[in-house]
């Protein structure tokens, strides 16, 4: 028996000996990495994959982006999982709003072929699901402080006016405005231009960021409508003062609270003339506003509005 078997190997060919060989080499090689080699076990850490999840949807919950799975298997196999190279994934293609509870079994990863999953942790995750809903949000100011004495804000000027919230139907819906971190407008006395960070919401800085409006702060001096009598029309012609009847008008105007404070002579503020613009007598009464104050000054009403010339004989 001996013999035949050297016989038979001694007329085998060269060729038939390199495969020979090479066949060996290979079978010794798979026995190493595979059955030879070392079985070890480790934690590795596996991202959560969200797949599929429709455009109508969100995820509303904060919920754990990696999970821990202990696997056992040869050393070249387990030491590469650590690398990004499996997931636990997660379709959501026929997904509905609500509250999702998805158990983390042991066939959920695909781990190569002899690897075995020996836990995971948690045992499950847990995803909320809510309606995408587009909302708009009106911005309102909020304000503190005092502004300089006789001056009021008349206006609070927003741009934008009102931001477009894309998010969750159930957190939208729980807020109707935006408001802004408080203006202080202490001792302002003119109007002025801010640029005003609002006061979000944990939930919408999470949506929108960290956001920026312009405030326009309109401030005027505060007034008060006062009616003064017995301005006299001056009417002149060719040089020479002519009368008219009456002679005297009233203004009533709205006019800075400073400036009544101030106790000024109130008829120093308006020059008061005639003009006969339809040439028939009646002449309009003209208010124009003198160098005595320089402040706003509004007229109101002029009465009576029209004089008439006395002709002189």
């Amino acid at each position: 028996m001996n013999y035949l078997n050297i016989r038979y190997w001694l007329q085998l060919s060269p060729k038939d000996w390199i495969l020979r060989m090479i066949s060996l080499g290979l079978a010794i090689m798979l026995w190493y990495f595979v059955g030879g080699e070392d079985i070890v076990n480790k934690n590795v850490m596996v991202p959560v994959e969200i797949i599929n999840l429709p455009r109508d949807l969100v995820i509303s919950n904060q919920f754990k982006k990696e999970i821990e799975v202990s696997v056992s298997g040869p050393r070249s196999l387990v030491l590469n999982m650590g690398k990004g190279s499996i997931t636990r994934q997660i379709d959501l293609e026929k997904a509905t709003p609500g509250t999702m509870v998805l158990e983390n079994s042991n066939d959920v990863i695909a781990v190569p072929r002899g690897v075995k999953v020996l836990r995971i942790q948690p045992k499950s995750v847990i995803l909320s699901l809510d309606k995408l809903i587009q909302k708009q949000f009106p911005v309102n100011p909020v304000t503190s402080g005092e502004l300089a004495v006789d001056y009021i804000l008349k206006n609070i000027r927003m741009e934008p006016d009102s931001i477009s919230i894309t998010g969750p139907q159930t957190v939208l819906e729980k807020f109707d405005v935006l408001r802004t971190r408080v203006i202080d407008i202490q001792g302002l006395n003119k109007s002025t231009e801010l640029q005003v960070p609002l006061e979000l919401d944990p939930v919408f800085v999470d949506l929108i960021g960290a956001t920026t409006i312009t405030a326009s702060l309109d401030i005027r001096v505060e007034t008060v409508q006062k009616t003064i009598s017995g301005f006299m029309v001056n009417v002149q012609k060719d040089g020479i003062l002519q009368r008219v009847t009456p002679a005297t008008v009233s203004i009533t105007a709205a006019l800075p609270k400073t400036l009544i404070r101030g106790q000024i002579d109130l008829h120093k503020l308006f020059k008061v003339s005639a003009e006969d613009e339809q040439e028939n007598g009646q002449m309009q009464v003209k208010v124009m506003q003198t160098s005595a104050f320089s402040g706003p000054v509004k007229i109101l009403k002029i009465e009576p509005s029209t004089v008439t010339l006395i002709e002189e004989n």
